[in-house]
């Protein structure tokens, strides 16, 4: 694929352009201007610097061509050496260019709501929704991402019925968008006495969190009620109404809070929450409007709709949507998930590229 040298020769010329209003002492006092730039001079670096490696080994090549006509002996054999790695040099950085030229997904910076829910299944459902919630919250500490549940509400069992936690830090979404969908566990249940093996399934959405500023919310388009909040068994867990329900009335979208004891943190925590549904659904209605690709996000937790299983018996995780399997279960429970997260990711590049080569 030929590189499109105009339009990188413009990408380079902007980041020189990003790099002198940095260095311009006035930039100091406008703090605002300081992060957009350092932002955009992050994304170009990586760019800018293998196209500028790409024009010396492009240089370096055409040199060596152009000495090989007049040498012999041992100079010959070394600069038919310098081409065969220059000319290596190319192809590889060729690759590197044109797949960083693909437009990346504009959320994979951002920090995520994760939304689990047992679906199918009862009990076991909700142990292993449990089990889920663990195994995000480990993989979040070994990558030095912070998770915070927001909300839960458990299920009386050691299990949980629904739960949703924020998850911080650079690259989050990126990391875990492709865990959107409907996670099906096969298993003897604790409580199963005859030893049958069970199926259930829970489901997982990932939102990207949004800003204030994105989400607009008009206070008239809400309906706030607060009440006791309720542990399993609808027991009264606080003497005070600090539980808030907020009912997004133009979209029917409806989220609960009632795990702090103050009636405001709740209302702060579901209005994050809220945020973040309104921004992917805005997106989503974005993208079908542009016929542009869109990530389906699973709306049920039925057992068909699954996109990865877990196979107690076998010891093995498997993955449908890309026929990835292992047979290391107990540590990708225990948020051991990068494998399986990076040939996820590297699929999503290979249909990127595809998809760019077709259109």
């Amino acid at each position: 694929m030929k590189l499109p040298e105009g339009r990188l020769d413009e990408i380079e010329a902007r980041f020189v352009q990003v790099e002198s209003e940095l260095a311009d002492p006035d930039i100091a006092s406008r703090p605002d201007d300081i992060k957009r730039l350092s932002k955009e001079h992050a994304e170009l670096k990586e760019l800018v610097e293998m196209w500028r490696a790409h024009k010396q080994a492009a240089s370096d090549l055409a040199e060596a061509k152009e000495m090989l006509s007049g040498s012999k002996g041992d100079e010959r054999d070394y600069l038919e050496s310098e081409i065969k790695e220059q000319e290596g040099s190319l192809d590889r950085l060729n690759k590197e260019i044109t797949e960083a030229l693909i437009p990346k997904d504009p959320n994979d910076d951002r920090d995520v709501i994760l939304e689990i829910r047992a679906g199918a299944g009862g009990d076991e459902a909700g142990l292993f929704a449990a089990e889920l919630m663990r195994m995000y919250q480990r993989y979040a500490e070994t990558h030095r991402f912070k998770a915070e549940v927001l909300s839960s509400d458990s299920s009386g069992v050691g299990g949980i019925k629904d739960v949703t936690i924020a998850v911080k830090g650079k690259g989050a979404f990126s990391r875990l968008k492709h865990e959107a969908g409907v996670h099906r566990v096969q298993r003897v249940p604790v409580t199963e006495s005859s030893g049958r093996i069970h199926t259930s399934a829970v489901a997982v959405n990932v939102l990207p969190e949004a800003d204030e500023v994105e989400v607009e919310i008009d206070l008239n388009d809400l309906k706030i009620d607060v009440y006791r909040s309720s542990g399993p068994g609808g027991q009264s867990v606080n003497t005070t109404d600090s539980a808030v329900r907020i009912t997004h009335l133009p979209t029917g979208e409806v989220v609960a809070c009632q795990d702090e004891k103050s009636q405001l943190q709740n209302k702060e925590k579901a209005m994050r929450i809220l945020r973040a549904r309104l921004l992917q659904r805005a997106q989503e209605e974005q993208a079908a409007a542009h016929a542009a690709e869109k990530r389906a996000q699973v709306s049920s937790a039925d057992r068909s709709a699954k996109i990865r299983t877990y196979n107690f018996p076998d010891n093995r995780v498997t993955d449908h949507r890309i026929g990835y399997t292992t047979h290391r279960l107990a540590e990708v429970l225990e948020g051991d998930l990068d494998d399986l997260i990076d040939a996820l990711l590297a699929n999503e590049r290979a249909e990127r590229v595809q998809g760019e080569d077709g259109g």
